[in-house]
């Protein structure tokens, strides 16, 4: 397969790595194995903490140069790539000052003599890792992982090979143990023997559906737990009462950060008929004052779609739309310049029957539909293969809730568009995936939740 930086802003090619061979990939997990053995696993939660919070330090000394990595190789914004490297670093430093208190002996009041909920390391992790955040990605695992005492084996997507190498360099340099952290270029099928090695005890993937229908059965065939984020087709929904500066404000962020790129990205916007009108052409007007250009420029607007592949994808899917009834509002096309830009897009005319109603849209593309009223709104934003966020607009907070609640999906945010924290639990529902990263939940799920019965 291999791995290879293009620069998605000039299709340059400036560095090429190699896959490691299958001798070397055992040598890896070979080093993990006997970093959690006799290494990690046995250093105390004060040992581990220091080492993780020497890291996210680290990060936040070379922000700069961690954060140009990611412009160039994926697109990203270079103030929203010194952005996702201060969430990294964030997240780190999170995860060591609250260890403790996640992982602490849990008491139970029983009848007679006692018992106690012990948390324990499990092992060496696989986890699996996208492209379109290189470095939050890589965090959300490895703070709450490492602070258990777990060590971890990363296959990286393979247009970040570089920020994929940055990231494991830190925990080298923070003073892990070798084999404490391991960045690997496998193929997919030595991605597979790695998840049925004895040694690997669990497997984390962040991708798409086919990825993790594949990860999810060989780990299921291996006996061992996994944890997947799948993406989405987030619903923002704007009520009759919504703040429309507000609205517009969030929606627009919603959809445009990290160029459309997101797996909670707003991907549907569901309007009540009341403000659609309104909405729509104050949303298209923004949309259409972005302006194109190299992402490490700080006055641009719209950066590059990440590799030509996710153009082409995108363009077929919107020709898809547009072939089976839909009209394209704005844009939906190829820039005409060096590059992988695409046109900030708005689709309007999709029906149930159109091939892309349900198929998610990883770019600046954006899906209008109008309802008639709040049951419409929670129906539509529903009928959806994928549960991962979404987010309501209104002036009545209580009405928020309540449609937040009925809203099936793992994140609803209320006059806010969704995103990201540390102390916030990330992940979703059906089609979306199973499983929790960040804040406690985060760190529970490749944990020994050991009891300790006393008679």
């Amino acid at each position: 397969m291999g791995y290879t930086s293009v620069n998605p802003a000039d299709e340059r090619e400036p560095q090429e790595f190699a896959d490691h061979g299958d001798d070397e990939i055992e040598a890896i997990i070979g080093r993990a194995h006997a970093a959690y053995e006799r290494a990690w696993s046995t250093r105390s939660l004060d040992e581990r903490g220091a080492v993780v919070r020497r890291a996210a330090a680290l990060l936040r000394e070379r922000r700069e140069g961690m954060a140009r990595l990611v412009t160039l190789e994926m697109g990203k914004l270079i103030a929203e790539a010194r952005a996702e490297v201060d969430l990294s670093a964030d997240i780190l430093d999170y995860y060591a000052d609250n260890a403790a208190a996640f992982l602490a002996d849990r008491p139970l009041a029983i009848a007679t003599g006692e018992a106690v909920v012990e948390s324990a390391s499990m092992g060496v992790l696989f986890c699996i890792e996208p492209w379109n955040f290189p470095y939050y990605q890589l965090a959300r695992v490895a703070g709450p992982n490492l602070m258990v005492g777990n060590t971890l084996v990363v296959k990286h997507a393979p247009n970040v090979p570089q920020c994929a190498l940055a990231f494991a360099k830190l925990f080298v340099d923070a003073g892990a143990p070798e084999g404490t952290y391991a960045n690997v270029f496998a193929s997919n099928e030595q991605a597979a023997r790695l998840i049925a090695d004895d040694r690997v005890v669990g497997v984390a993937l962040t991708g798409g559906v086919r990825a993790g229908a594949a990860v999810a059965s060989a780990a299921g065939q291996a006996v061992k737990k996994s944890t997947l984020e799948l993406g989405g087709s987030d619903a923002f929904i704007v009520l009759d009462d919504a703040d429309l500066d507000l609205a517009v404000k969030e929606g627009v962020w919603a959809k445009m950060n990290n160029t459309g790129e997101c797996c909670i990205a707003a991907k549907r916007y569901i309007l009540h008929e009341k403000v659609a009108d309104e909405f729509v052409a104050r949303f298209k007007a923004e949309l259409e004052k972005l302006r194109p250009g190299d992402p490490m420029d700080e006055t641009t607007t719209l950066g590059p779609l990440c590799t030509g592949r996710a153009l082409s994808d995108a363009l077929g899917q919107i020709n898809s739309a547009v072939d089976g009834g839909a009209k394209v509002l704005l844009g939906g096309r190829r820039l005409d310049r060096p590059g992988f830009y695409l046109e900030p897009t708005i689709i309007t005319d999709l029906r149930p029957d159109n091939p892309a109603y349900h198929e998610e849209i990883f770019a600046p593309v954006a899906i209008v539909f109008r309802v008639a009223d709040e049951n419409s709104a929670v129906e539509l934003a529903n009928d959806s293969p994928y549960g991962l966020g979404g987010t309501v607009m209104t002036r009545d907070v209580e009405r928020g809730k309540r449609v937040a609640r009925r809203i099936q999906s793992g994140m609803v945010f209320v006059n806010k568009a969704t995103w990201t924290a540390p102390d916030l639990p990330f992940g979703g529902i059906k089609n979306s995936g199973y499983g929790r990263e960040l804040a406690e939940a985060g760190m529970g799920e490749f944990v020994n939740r050991k009891l300790v019965r006393v008679a």
